[in-house]
């Protein structure tokens, strides 16, 4: 008899985020994941149910409420009590601390705690700031907000974040504050060849040639390899990224560094994406992309080949810079002391660079956000 499989929790959080947090399907998600669709059903609708219980109608709707309320109460009490004080200041004081902490608070909750009016604090809100203070405002936020990328982002993310908040200022300007605050931005390593090719090895033709622009999605797909070095030993990612949204689609970590950690990416991505026959596959010439085994399922998903040069990082620059900004941008900010919080780590890193991660090639959008822009235009014309 087949033993029953096991999962971890933090395997069992990855499944229910990809439907409840990636929009993907349950029977996509269950797919990748070689579980039921039955299995991962009652897991996403048990996280959402939060464990109610069987309660009736009236039941359910008082629990809500005091949820609500207590929730409330309790987000009332974590405003920083230096706000109490302020109560027998002056409105615009009390306006300046709604205002500090509204990256914490809902504006609302804030302005009943500090006893002012909603349309009192955004009538001073709209009023043009005095120099000295906006330059004040500036820095906080551009401090905030670099701390946030775990010290890896560099000006032209962080104005591009500025100008969405409302604060506009140039990229100039913005370098030279994180030059008067000391906001240096981690610098990535020298590129180093480890791309190790099988002698003999039949070698797909190069048919990316450093074409980064397909006309649509699920046309040309990219993948590497990427080396983590934990506080146990070496940890090994298998990326896969569709090169019109640069959306991660299919990702495996794995102790070794063998052909079933490619295969087990490309299924990952084929069973959530159910691409058309044709798509090109771009990888280098390692062992484990010209071994029989991944070449034989991509002919069996009606995939095509493509390799580029060794020790040519140019040809797949796209991943190489993916590479870069999850090492220099998130892992090597914090230590990653074993295997399960590096895969953890780069769960997370994932999801921030698909749902939140602004994109140049994307006109400064996150890949998913790129995606149902596209999907839109694309229904509108039918």
């Amino acid at each position: 008899m087949n033993q029953k499989r096991r999962f971890t929790p933090e395997f069992k959080k990855e499944a229910v985020a990809l439907v409840t947090e990636q929009s993907y399907t349950i029977a996509k998600a269950a797919a990748s994941l070689g579980l039921s669709a039955k299995t991962l059903h009652t897991r996403v609708t048990l996280a959402r149910n939060q464990n109610d219980g069987v309660l009736s109608d009236d039941e359910r709707a008082e629990l809500k409420r005091l949820r609500k309320e207590n929730k409330e109460l309790r987000l009332e009490k974590e405003i920083p009590k230096k706000g109490e004080c302020l109560l027998c200041e002056a409105h615009v004081v009390r306006y300046r601390f709604i205002l500090d902490n509204a990256d914490k608070f809902t504006v609302r909750r804030l302005c009943r705690v500090m006893h002012v009016t909603v349309s009192a604090w955004y009538t001073w809100r709209k009023k043009p700031a005095e120099p000295a203070e906006k330059d004040m405002e500036t820095r906080a936020r551009l401090k905030a907000l670099f701390a946030a990328s775990r010290q890896g982002a560099g000006s032209r993310t962080l104005v591009k974040k500025l100008r969405e908040e409302g604060i506009s200022t140039s990229r100039w300007r913005g370098g030279k504050l994180m030059q008067e605050e000391g906001l240096v931005c981690r610098q990535r390593r020298a590129y180093k060849v480890t791309t190790k090719p099988r002698p003999g090895a039949e070698v797909a033709p190069n048919l990316l040639n450093q074409n980064f622009t397909p006309q649509g999605p699920d046309q040309v797909w990219v993948q590497d390899i990427t080396y983590l070095k934990t506080g146990e030993g070496w940890l090994y990612l298998a990326a896969i990224m569709d090169l019109y949204s640069r959306r991660i689609v299919g990702w495996q970590v794995d102790k070794r560094m063998t052909s079933t950690l490619v295969c087990r990416a490309l299924m990952k991505a084929y069973n959530l994406r159910n691409p058309s026959r044709g798509l090109v596959m771009h990888t280098d010439r390692g062992s484990q992309y010209t071994g029989n085994r991944f070449q034989s399922m991509l002919k069996s998903y009606g995939l095509r080949s493509s390799m580029g040069d060794v020790g040519a990082c140019r040809d797949n620059a796209v991943m190489e810079r993916f590479r870069g900004s999850l090492k220099h941008e998130w892992l090597l900010l914090v230590p990653q002391p074993t295997r399960a919080h590096m895969k953890q780590d780069v769960a997370t890193y994932i999801r921030h660079y698909n749902l939140e991660r602004n994109h140049t090639a994307n006109g400064g959008i996150s890949p998913v956000r790129y995606e149902q822009q596209a999907e839109k235009k694309v229904s509108c014309l039918n």
